[in-house]
């Protein structure tokens, strides 16, 4: 409880006031740290009244105003094993009236652990969590700790995407009978849109808008509310997909990359009935978040996306149609990259898993 007590006031100091530069093809950029102290922290979203929230993998949620971060409670328990525990946290655009805020974690369940998401009501204080409950919940479970995803993407018309990967069984993201390996499509109360490709589909999974994914760790939208996500393949082959409505995106049968032994994937790399990536590393830089930019406060990078590393330390930049990597972003702040986030100003916010903080990035004045 001491060193419980100890963790807790150290991220209740305010934030380091250090700033730093780092080069970008726009130019220097402003490199400030805002909040230090964190334990594997994995997303952050941004609340109205300027404060924002951070997920620790570990399980606590953290709602961090003026420099100060404080516990949340109410927080539904997770079960933290390996990959697993507390991942995205997402505000939905009427949080000003609804004041809820999705949660996607890895959950005990019979035969393991799946991916879930679950919703509750922040109180105005931001200290805790009420009303909890569970909208979905992936399954079968598996055991392991590989593969849980997960984001959750709130869509144009106020549907949720959730993003989840395969556990580690590579056959099952081929199998509509099991959620691994895939993306769902939900309503806002859990239930399942009538619309949604499979829904009708004897034993299927009536959730899921697009499988054949391996593990898909980053999503967002882009400026014409089309879903994309980015995904780790193994040795090699890490993707960015446009997700398309009933699209079977390849896992197992098509990558382009190999196994961790050296040993060929599946297939090959392409078979009719399976989408290209549109985009995808090799070697692998184990993507993590997605943010497509809006060009608020750098008009040339409008529309770009910003991709995570956690394997080169660095922020990947992609243009162009095709898409293509027009540039590595690199500094202290992008150790080991877990998300990349747009503030509602404009700044692009980068949480450091390898340092353990959030950084801001603004245009040098």
């Amino acid at each position: 409880m001491r060193i419980l007590g100890l963790i807790l006031f150290c991220l209740m100091l305010p934030g380091a006031a250090r700033a730093d530069t780092m080069a970008t093809s726009a130019g220097p950029v402003r490199v400030d740290e805002i909040l230090t102290g964190l334990h594997t922290p994995w997303a952050i979203a941004f609340l109205p009244d300027g404060s924002y929230l951070v997920t620790e993998r570990a399980g606590a949620l953290l709602h961090v105003r003026d420099g100060r971060a404080r516990r949340v409670t109410g927080v539904p328990q997770v079960a933290a094993i390996g990959q697993g525990g507390l991942l995205d946290v997402m505000v939905p655009r009427d949080f000003a009236t609804s004041r809820e805020v999705f949660l996607t974690y890895s959950r005990a369940r019979p035969g393991g652990a799946g991916t879930a998401l679950a919703v509750g009501r922040l109180s105005k204080d931001g200290a805790a969590l009420s009303n909890v409950r569970i909208l979905f919940e992936a399954a079968p479970g598996a055991r392991g700790g590989r593969h849980f995803g997960s984001r959750v993407i709130e869509a144009a018309d106020g549907r949720l995407f959730v993003t989840l990967g395969e556990r580690g069984d590579r056959p099952s993201a081929q199998d509509r009978s099991t959620h691994n390996g895939s993306i769902v499509r939900i309503n806002r109360d859990g239930s399942v849109p009538q619309d949604n490709p499979f829904a009708g589909e004897a034993g299927a999974r009536p959730e899921i808008w697009s499988y054949g994914h391996r593990n898909p760790q980053g999503a967002a939208l882009d400026r014409t509310g089309a879903l994309w996500a980015v995904e780790h393949g193994a040795q090699g082959g890490d993707e960015v997909n446009r997700i398309r409505r009933g699209v079977n995106y390849g896992w197992p049968v098509i990558a382009y990359g190999r196994h961790y032994s050296g040993a060929r994937i599946g297939e090959g790399t392409a078979k009719p009935g399976m989408a290209q990536p549109d985009f995808y590393w090799d070697p692998s830089i184990a993507p993590s978040g997605l943010m497509i930019y809006s060009g608020r406060l750098w008009p040339d990078w409008a529309g770009q996306f910003f991709v995570g590393s956690l394997k080169f330390d660095m922020i990947s930049r992609l243009a162009g149609d095709p898409l293509r990597e027009e540039e590595r972003i690199a500094g202290a702040a992008t150790a080991r990259v877990r998300d990349v986030a747009e503030a509602p100003d404009g700044s692009i916010w980068v949480v450091s898993e390898g340092r353990g903080a959030v950084y801001r990035l603004t245009p040098m004045r």
